[in-house]
């Protein structure tokens, strides 16, 4: 457990997070490393920074309420495989442990960045996609086997450690033929709510998460996303964007050199 001297460095890095996840994205490549270097172990630092961050995605899966109502029954389809990858996931880091998670933590943070460098280009395609006259908003691909196997597959990930783990959910939905990127972020929060929920349950119930730690970044982080709000239509993405990838990539050799 950090000492209290350390409370106000989190809860200012979770803030920094926060607002970074508001503007572009990427805040976990930011606290997570910042937790690390603080001395929390792997597991925890990732256990607690699924719980700080979860509040953040309901409030993101509110914002799209209506994007999702309209997804007829993919909404649905998408718990089961999400559910049940986020248990294997979170199952698969407890059982583990931080010997083999401090291992793989380096090149997590590393695919974690590329995925994230990648999201613009790949939600351009995806939405370039979409035909000159679109097709009504309730025509929409029936879901394949396919599909749900490969949420599943990304579910696990996402339980396991998480970030990156909605462009993942993207990718399945245009693959999978979606043309409406409103409605794929919709869906893709909700698959995130769901994995990081039981995720959340696992951790707790095996006493990963360092609650005091978690409360202290879940109020930065949310402090940091309502500051930002504000400044998010404004701010220049590149330039965060930017920043968010270089923190990525030299969190990533921080974390090689340090093993």
């Amino acid at each position: 457990m950090p000492q209290p001297p350390q409370l106000p460095v989190i809860l200012l890095v979770s803030a920094l997070g926060g607002a970074m996840n508001a503007i572009a994205g990427g805040g976990t490549l930011l606290v997570f490393p910042a937790l690390l270097g603080l001395g929390v172990p792997p597991v925890a630092a990732n256990a607690t920074c699924t719980v700080a961050l979860w509040p953040g995605a309901l409030g993101s899966m509110w914002g799209y309420r209506r994007e999702l109502s309209g997804t007829g029954g993919w909404a649905a389809r998408l718990v089961l495989p999400s559910v049940l990858g986020g248990l294997v996931g979170a199952g698969l880091l407890l059982i583990g442990g931080d010997a083999v998670f401090a291992r793989l933590v380096p090149f997590l943070v590393l695919g974690a960045t590329l995925l994230f460098v990648v999201q613009r280009p790949l939600v351009r395609l995806l939405a370039a996609r979409r035909p000159a006259e679109a097709p009504p908003t309730d025509t929409l691909p029936a879901p394949t086997l396919a599909a749900l196997a490969f949420q599943l597959v990304v579910a696990i990930y996402g339980g396991y450690f998480g970030a990156g783990a909605g462009i993942l959910t993207l990718a399945v939905l245009g693959l999978q033929g979606f043309v409406n990127i409103h409605q794929m972020n919709g869906l893709k929060n909700w698959a995130a709510l769901c994995f990081n929920a039981v995720a959340i349950a696992t951790f707790a119930l095996n006493g990963a998460v360092q609650w005091p730690l978690a409360a202290v970044m879940a109020v930065g982080t949310t402090v940091g996303g309502y500051a930002a709000a504000g400044v998010a239509r404004r701010a220049p993405q590149q330039l965060v964007r930017g920043a968010v990838a270089l923190i990525g990539f030299a969190s990533a050799a921080w974390l090689l050199v340090r093993r």
